[in-house]
């Protein structure tokens, strides 16, 4: 008996924004525009939140216990195009996405 490993290529898009209801906009027009092209996606799968907490004080010398806190959350997904053709790159390169959205492409 053989086995067949038939290796899909995936498409690997990691989407990174400070901001969940942009992300998550992001994420639906990326779907959209690969749904039409007839691409099969895997996700949006959410990455755990990164959050960065920075404490400062509110005066330069004087009253060290008055402090300030400030927090910066990097909301992350991921998501898989399997089997991707030249129109599906074309079309997401195309994509004309919101300021403060990051994505990065890998082919895996």
């Amino acid at each position: 008996m053989i086995k067949k490993d038939i290796e899909k290529e995936k498409l690997r898009l990691r989407i990174q924004a400070y901001d969940h209801k942009l992300i998550d906009n992001t994420c639906r027009q990326i779907i959209e525009t690969a749904k039409r092209q007839d691409a099969e996606i895997v996700g949006p799968i959410p990455l755990p939140t990164e959050i960065k907490k920075y404490t400062v004080n509110r005066s330069t010398f004087i009253d060290k216990n008055s402090r300030e806190q400030f927090e910066l959350r990097v909301h992350k997904r991921l998501l898989d195009i399997l089997n991707p053709n030249q129109a599906i790159i074309e079309s997401l390169s195309n994509l004309n996405l919101p300021s403060g959205v990051e994505i990065e492409i890998k082919m895996v």
